[in-house]
């Protein structure tokens, strides 16, 4: 049997000619699937009876589903979704006064194995379907007009796994997302954000793809780097940089680097340094400084507020355009960094 959200719309023509089926039926299949987001065959209504037992004997649609949802005093919203293997991924919805932006995640836990990531220390189980995240995204996106009243406005994929360790599933799910006949989102709203797989920015260059590109760079020195994100061991700042150059000149997206800062570790002003000459050898929009939040497994902690203060004010005098993110969800473990499937 196939997945039917993963049939092309062409596929499904032929198959309804040879079922002496017009050809318009797969038309109102694929509008049942991605505009009225149906979680199975039978809810097609205006399908006959026996069109409806056929393509029960041909094809399944493995939906998604929201097992449960934490809220913080915030506003933010954590939710943990039931894959149809009984596997388990979570994704958060973040208010502010003028956007809501969900965080999505891309594979089952992870197999980078940054030090500071909760969803770091899980395995990787699988990487999400195409459609799978595309579920994600709706179920998040109904979730926001329930609680807030609003649709999404931003999506970033900043939640458990490499984006770009699943490549064509993420780049194929953004398509559906931003396709006017589904979802219909504009691409200059969705970030996709990487701890650096060189060789995979460089390919988002080539696939001229219309999205902003995030890197979570954390250390502006390998020495650091190394210690903390084992990706860097083999994609270091160098070729990263190169990459994101490319990158850039390929597609002309925004590009923001992600500097999470830990006590007494890539604090200091010499860290800063390092960290503007990145920032000047990258066409960088911003650098976004991000407060720590702490997860059971590692021994880091965010600076006092001083440090940061100094640290941002630094920044700011060499003209770095850097912005201070405040951690959002920390009380149901929502905040970067924190996704485990905890519960």
């Amino acid at each position: 049997m196939k997945n039917l959200r993963q049939v092309p719309l062409e596929e499904l023509e032929q198959q309804f000619k040879e079922w002496g089926e017009p050809r318009f039926r797969a038309a109102q299949i694929h509008d049942w699937i991605w505009k009225k987001h149906v979680g199975s065959i039978e809810q097609m209504t205006n399908l006959s009876k026996g069109l409806r037992e056929k393509l029960h004997e041909a094809y399944y649609i493995p939906k998604v589903s929201i097992d449960h949802s934490q809220f913080s005093n915030d506003g933010t919203v954590k939710s943990r979704f039931r894959l149809h293997d009984e596997r388990f991924i979570e994704g958060v919805l973040i208010p502010t006064d003028t956007r809501v932006t969900a965080c999505v995640s891309s594979q089952v836990g992870c197999s980078l194995s940054c030090k500071f990531c909760a969803t770091g220390y899980l395995p990787r189980s699988r990487n999400l379907d195409f459609d799978e995240i595309v579920d994600e995204v709706t179920l998040l996106n109904e979730q926001a007009l329930q609680q807030y009243g609003r649709h999404l406005s931003n999506i970033v994929f900043m939640g458990m796994g490499e984006p770009l360790l699943n490549y064509s599933n993420v780049l194929r799910a953004i398509d559906a997302i931003t396709a006017p006949d589904k979802l219909g989102m504009s691409p200059r709203r969705i970030t996709v954000s990487t701890a650096g797989v060189a060789k995979m920015i460089r390919k988002l260059g080539d696939d001229n793809v219309k999205f902003k590109l995030a890197l979570s760079l954390h250390a502006a020195n390998d020495e650091k780097r190394n210690e903390i994100m084992p990706i860097n061991e083999s994609n270091d700042l160098q070729s990263l940089i190169d990459a994101l150059n490319y990158f850039y000149q390929k597609t002309g997206n925004e590009i923001t680097l992600e500097y999470i800062l830990f006590k007494d570790f890539n604090d200091s002003l010499r860290d800063a340094d390092e960290l503007i000459k990145v920032y000047r050898r990258i066409p960088a929009d911003l650098v976004n400084i991000i407060e720590y939040n702490a997860i059971d497994q590692a021994d880091f902690r965010k600076p006092e507020e001083s440090v940061t203060d100094r640290f941002m004010a630094y920044l700011d005098r060499h003209r770095v355009n850097a912005r201070l993110r405040r951690s959002r969800g920390k009380d149901i473990d929502a905040a970067c960094g924190q996704l485990a499937n905890k519960n």
